[in-house]
């Protein structure tokens, strides 16, 4: 399935999860059940499948990214640890969540927290402004993930850390799923290994690369995991 498919296919299920149609048919992961993150707005959709925020230690002051911030969940959590002082930025590539994101941050008088539009393989961010990258059940959607993770290294400061939960490819995933619209949108198709996963954000620079935890299978063919690692020092 060519990159233009799978963009259109993503950005369509999620536009349509943003006008409150829910998770619908093709939500297998990135809809899993939530338990309820602390601290996170709990009239927000959480599209993800782990609590990044909750697991990047972040501290008031800090400068954070969220790579297809969705409704905003992740971000007003986040804008909140980082304080006044801080910012929180998400970047979503469907322009209805970034409305409803922006709305949301405005009806709380959330004045620390922005959402951009753009795709996370461009990034509308400036080079070297970032302390933190947060997703969660992002990446995988992406068909270029080696961009994703270029782009992630560019924006960060030195130092900067990642934290990624998402979702990885138990098995060779079938023709038949790669090549599903329909699995792509759900946070299946786009998987890839654990271990791919870990040699691309090697690959693009970064030290300390970790799966920090691993979590439950959905559909027999992914499971979910939270990743880290570290931007060098200057």
């Amino acid at each position: 399935m060519d990159e233009l498919t799978v963009r259109r296919a993503v950005r369509d299920a999620y536009a349509g999860r943003a006008s409150g149609s829910g998770c619908g048919p093709t939500g297998v992961a990135c809809c899993a059940p939530d338990a309820g993150t602390p601290g996170a707005p709990d009239d927000l959709p959480s599209l993800g499948v782990g609590d990044p925020v909750g697991s990047a230690d972040l501290r008031p002051g800090e400068t954070v990214l969220d790579l297809g911030s969705g409704p905003g969940r992740d971000v007003l959590h986040a804008a909140g640890l980082v304080g006044p002082s801080g910012r929180a930025i998400g970047v979503d590539a469907t322009p209805e969540m970034v409305f409803r994101a922006r709305e949301s941050a405005r009806d709380r008088g959330i004045r620390n927290a922005e959402f951009r539009l753009g795709e996370i393989e461009h990034l509308p961010v400036e080079s070297g402004c970032v302390d933190v990258v947060l997703s969660d059940c992002v990446v995988n959607l992406s068909p270029d993930k080696a961009a994703v993770f270029r782009e992630a290294f560019r924006v960060l400061r030195p130092g900067g850390r990642v934290v990624l939960s998402d979702v990885v490819a138990e098995a060779e995933l079938p023709a038949s799923v790669r090549e599903d619209a329909r699995a792509w949108a759900g946070c299946v198709a786009g998987a890839v290994s654990e271990a791919t996963y870990l040699e691309l954000l090697r690959g693009t620079g970064f030290q300390d690369v970790r799966t920090v935890r691993k979590g439950g299978t959905f559909t027999g063919l992914v499971s979910t995991t939270l990743l880290t690692a570290r931007k060098p020092p200057a």
